[in-house]
């Protein structure tokens, strides 16, 4: 229980949500939005107990945005309706996401070196971070592609166009993400994401000189 107090105040913000929609969906007798309220905020508490299971310690604040993806996408986009009444959500979050997966493909490289920066050659591990920021959003829509498919949802929207421009926007993010990682591993920069990043590599013991 220790790892569920002092996080940053977006998660417990997104947390009061979660429970005060299932609370009054439960008086209401909807019980469809109990349950898709309670599995989010389930998955929500999945990146900080995980933390303790993988012994590694992560920024608050990137978990606290991982945590508001997790309910901007399965509570708020669904149940909110977000995706229909506002247009750049799902924008929003895919380029918020892919950006995030591009900060993480970089640690995965430094990953698989050891923490031994100085032998990664920093455009390749740039590179390698953006495609797996990419293969991230190209899984994703299969998936979304495959609910409508076999369940009858909705999650494509405009079909074709929808997946485009969220692939785009995949591209987008994951440049920005790759570009920090960049910074990070070739001027040894701290600050922004670079500085994310680089709180990330010493969450998983790898420091950055070598």
């Amino acid at each position: 229980m220790d790892r569920l107090r002092n996080q940053h105040p977006i998660t417990y913000l997104m947390w009061i949500l979660l429970l005060t929609s299932a609370l009054t969906a439960m008086w209401q007798g909807t019980w469809s939005v109990v349950f898709i309220a309670l599995v989010t905020f389930a998955l929500t508490l999945l990146p900080i107990l995980g933390q303790g299971w993988a012994d590694v310690s992560l920024p608050k604040g990137f978990v606290a945005a991982v945590i508001f993806f997790i309910t901007g996408t399965l509570f708020l986009g669904e149940v909110g309706d977000f995706y229909e009444r506002f247009w750049w959500w799902d924008v929003l979050l895919h380029t918020g996401s892919a950006v995030g997966f591009g900060m993480i493909g970089t640690v995965l490289v430094l990953l698989l070196v050891r923490g031994e920066r100085m032998t990664v050659s920093p455009a390749l591990a740039a590179l390698l971070a953006f495609s797996f920021a990419v293969s991230i959003g190209a899984v994703w829509e299969i998936f979304e592609f495959s609910m409508d498919q076999i369940f009858g949802t909705n999650m494509q929207k405009s079909g074709l166009m929808d997946t485009m421009a969220d692939l785009i926007v995949d591209c987008i993010g994951g440049a920005i993400g790759a570009l920090a990682g960049y910074a990070y591993l070739a001027k040894g920069k701290e600050t922004g994401l670079a500085g994310t990043i680089a709180a990330i590599a010493r969450g998983f013991r790898l420091g950055r000189k070598p």
